[in-house]
Parts: C-alpha cells; sequence; structure tokens
C-alpha cells in the first residue's frame, strides 16, 4: 500500500507593485460604448410612436441594388 506525502504549505509570492492595480483599470471605451448603444436603443424606442409607412417608391439604396444585379446578371 502506497504512503500519502504531503507537501508543505507555501503561500503565494506577493504581485509586484506595479500590476497592482491593472486589473481594476477599465478602458474609455469599455464604458462609452455600452452608454451609447444604450442611448441610441433609447432614442429608437421613444421615436417610434412617430413612425410613418415608408414611401411607395423604392429607396435609393434600392435602386442602385438592382442597377447592379442588372448589370452583373
Amino acid at each position: 500500500m502506497p504512503a500519502t506525502t504531503q507537501t508543505p504549505y507555501r503561500p503565494a509570492a506577493p504581485r509586484p507593485r506595479a500590476y497592482a492595480h491593472t486589473g481594476a483599470r477599465l478602458h474609455w471605451w469599455a464604458l462609452a460604448l455600452p452608454a451609447l448603444a444604450f442611448g441610441l436603443l433609447l432614442l429608437l424606442l421613444a421615436g417610434s410612436g412617430q413612425a410613418q409607412a415608408a414611401p411607395a417608391e423604392p429607396s435609393g439604396l434600392l435602386q442602385v441594388t438592382h442597377q447592379l444585379l442588372r448589370a452583373v446578371g
């Protein structure tokens, strides 16, 4: 029957002082981008009560897409 061995407890080495606060720092965009996205979604929801039907004529982007498809196809 094999004998069990115990390893001595060794506390973890302290982190160097230069890296002590790097885990808590955020870049500016880490807060700005979610706030911007939230604001844009809020504006979309707030302005949805004034939504109107689209005009009968297709948009300019749709016309250009049809012309490109006719030229390629």
